[in-house]
């Protein structure tokens, strides 16, 4: 089972069976993706959306009412800027009430499920708002922004007859799967250390720093906004927890370090000079989503990456040890002339290996300022029929097996789509591995990232024993 069978009653639920209302029972089906009504014919679920910037709107919002309206029903749309919550009603496409007060909109509207896309450093807040109402909640990684809300989060789940999912699509993905199942077939043997190096290039890993997400305390540093994703992966493929954390980074390229600075690139005096210059009008649904409603909260989507309040690392080296003693080597490089990865599985038998965007390495040249649009894109899980993922697994002493992967970049890998599909329609690609994350997952992903935050910032190994009560897992779980 991909997720753990809700036990308990809705809140609705309750308040149905007690005979305060003469509505019916309602119970819910052993997978997250129906409710039965008391007939047992399943109806839709009723999603509420907090957070409608373009996240939110586009992967949580449109994609999911165009691909999943058999399953669920907007019944309420939540912001704190209300210029934003009705072109979110407008480009979603639902009919739903919007309210720009969470609390109000708890109070007003049915709720079965809670879509969590605000900035990271809030998401505790609705997270556990929704667990103790008993409503279950899909948020976006991060799960929180450190250690103090992680245990919030964990005592909220632990008390809650509701379930919080991890939006953790990378492990979806067609390529990570692939890797995972070479791993769980032991073709490199016991896997014995990892090596990640990830790239984001001169245009999505400026945006960061356009971006709130420039800020610590709404970021929580991309050691928790990015790396989460990578974090949760290498705990995916290792199969056991983190224990210690050792890391370097620093901010060396974007906020202070430039001659030169404007207070955002619609109104810059350096368009013609700085390299980083970005045209926001040329995007009329970013225009349309940020620019008008700025009047609202005063966010700038266009930032200048180069204004001084930017205290974010940009190049980031981090160490993790496992409860198994497997070690990770892990970097994360946000001003890279190209976009991709490199994966190195080292194992006692063996290694396996795999690489995206490395120029030199592709059959196809690609547009680097098209890359990321490229995987946020639901249109196509294709790529170009010359391109493919290459893997190797070599064993000692054998010759290396070669695989031309079929490519696929939209959708995170494809992932996105496979994941609303098991969360929705009850579609498990294979029980074995385990994709559905929850609390935990959640969890361990954000503690590695805050042990490694804390490490850079105190020059120190750090345990992640420090930042948690969980028990470390030694043995394979998943």
């Amino acid at each position: 089972m991909a997720f753990e069978q809700k036990k308990g009653l809705t809140r609705r639920g309750f308040i149905e069976k007690t005979g305060l209302t003469a509505a019916g029972a309602m119970v819910v089906s052993p997978m997250l993706g129906q409710i039965m009504d008391n007939t047992s014919k399943e109806r839709k679920r009723r999603v509420a959306l907090v957070g409608t910037g373009i996240r939110g709107i586009s992967f949580f919002g449109k994609f999911l009412r165009e691909n999943y309206s058999n399953k669920i029903e907007f019944v309420g749309l939540c912001d704190i800027n209300p210029g934003r919550l009705q072109y979110a009603k407008e480009y979603i496409g639902v009919e739903c009430p919007v309210f720009t007060d969470f609390d109000e909109m708890l109070q007003e509207v049915d709720i079965d499920l809670i879509m969590v896309t605000t900035v990271d450093a809030t998401h505790h807040e609705f997270i556990i708002k929704g667990l103790s109402n008993d409503i279950d909640v899909v948020t976006e990684k991060p799960m929180t922004t450190d250690e103090t809300k992680t245990q919030l989060i964990i005592d909220a789940q632990k008390a809650s007859k509701a379930k919080l999912i991890m939006a953790f699509n990378y492990r979806y993905g067609q390529l990570f799967t692939k890797l995972k199942k070479i791993l769980e077939a032991d073709e490199i043997g016991e896997l014995v250390s990892i090596d990640l190096n990830w790239y984001l290039n001169t245009y999505h890993g400026a945006s960061y720093f356009r971006r709130w997400h420039g800020i610590k305390e709404k970021s929580g540093t991309l050691l928790l906004h990015k790396s989460a994703h990578h974090f949760d992966l290498l705990n995916w493929f290792i199969g056991s927890d983190p224990v210690e954390v050792t890391a370097y980074g620093d901010l060396e390229k974007y906020g202070e370090n430039h001659s030169f600075r404007g207070p955002n690139c619609r109104s810059c005096s350096f368009k013609n000079e700085c390299d980083f210059y970005w045209d926001i009008t040329k995007d009329e649904k970013l225009m349309k989503l940020y620019v008008e409603n700025e009047e609202y909260d005063g966010y700038i989507r266009d930032n200048c990456v180069w204004r001084k309040e930017i205290n974010i690392f940009d190049k980031h080296s981090v160490q993790i040890k496992y409860a198994n003693n497997v070690i990770v080597n892990y970097s994360l490089t946000t001003y890279s002339p190209f976009e991709g990865f490199r994966f190195g599985f080292n194992g006692k038998k063996g290694r396996l290996e795999t690489h995206e965007g490395i120029p030199w390495r592709e059959t196809t040249i690609v547009d680097q300022s098209k890359v990321h649009e490229k995987e946020m894109d639901q249109s196509s899980h294709t790529g170009d029929d010359n391109q493919y993922h290459e893997i190797v697994y070599q064993r000692n002493f054998e010759k290396p097996n070669r695989i031309e992967f079929p490519y696929v970049r939209s959708g995170h890998w494809g992932g996105d789509k496979l994941m609303f599909d098991e969360i929705f329609e009850n579609k498990v690609i294979d029980p074995a591995l385990h994709h559905a994350a929850d609390v935990r997952d959640g969890s361990l992903a954000v503690l590695v990232g805050i042990a490694a935050r804390n490490s850079i910032e105190q020059g120190r190994p750090v345990k992640i024993a420090e930042l948690s009560e969980l028990m470390p897992r030694k043995e394979k779980w998943i």
